[in-house]
């Protein structure tokens, strides 16, 4: 990991020493599930942003949402929202609309306050592949890391599509539109606060060109039918 990623508050000149210290300051009780509707810019679920670029929020048939140029947008948010998780699932609703061949959208990254680099870090990337795209879900906790990327099951791009991460404790897996495209038996650790990206790496790297809608974070390991609804295709 460059050794530059936690200095992107100050790098993007946007004033947020305030959100750099706050972001260690999480619930003792954190709820069990969480959603983040992405219909503005300056806070998402709550949470004030720090924008890189000119994201900016679109009408769109699964209702608003941010769209990203895949160039330089990009909104950094001072907490990790599955901290202290030992299962849970992460879901999202977006749109891939192309762009570069590799694109990490949606990046969660423990971050101590010690400033220790722990590079413990959960991750919804795209792989763009002969005008489609296909999910690469990675996780790292300690020593351990997976990535659950099937290049053999393509999407179209420019459509609405429901995603997700899902640990049980004891196997990863992942998701497109409710069906499963991925596992592995791992154990992973649950990660400790941190900081989350959308539109680009937290190091700001592989940006993402599309749209998302909203994500949401259970502190459990949903079944399918537990899922939200996938989009309908437009």
């Amino acid at each position: 990991m460059p050794g530059n990623q936690k200095s992107f508050f100050i790098r993007a000149g946007l004033g947020c020493a305030i959100l750099a210290s706050a972001q260690w300051i999480e619930s003792a009780d954190p709820p069990s599930q969480e959603t983040w509707i992405f219909d503005r810019i300056d806070r998402i679920g709550g949470h004030p942003t720090t924008v890189l670029g000119h994201p900016h929020v679109i009408d769109a048939p699964v209702g608003k949402a941010v769209e990203f140029n895949g160039v330089d947008d990009a909104l950094f948010i001072g907490v990790h929202p599955l901290s202290g998780a030992a299962t849970f699932t992460w879901e999202a609703i977006f749109r891939p609309d192309g762009g570069n061949a590799e694109q990490r959208w949606f990046h969660l990254e423990e971050d101590p306050a010690t400033g220790s680099d722990t590079n413990n870090r959960m991750l919804f990337e795209i792989r763009v592949i002969e005008g489609r795209w296909c999910l690469d879900a990675f996780n790292r906790s300690g020593p351990v890391e997976k990535a659950l990327l099937n290049r053999r099951s393509l999407h179209a791009l420019g459509a609405w599509y429901h995603v997700a991460a899902v640990y049980d404790g004891t196997e990863f897996r992942n998701y497109v539109d409710g069906v499963q495209e991925g596992a592995a038996q791992v154990r992973l650790m649950p990660q400790g606060p941190g900081r989350t990206s959308v539109g680009v790496r937290i190091n700001q790297l592989y940006y993402f060109k599309g749209a998302v809608r909203l994500a949401r974070f259970t502190r459990r390991a949903l079944s399918p039918p537990e899922f939200l609804k996938p989009p309908e295709k437009h």
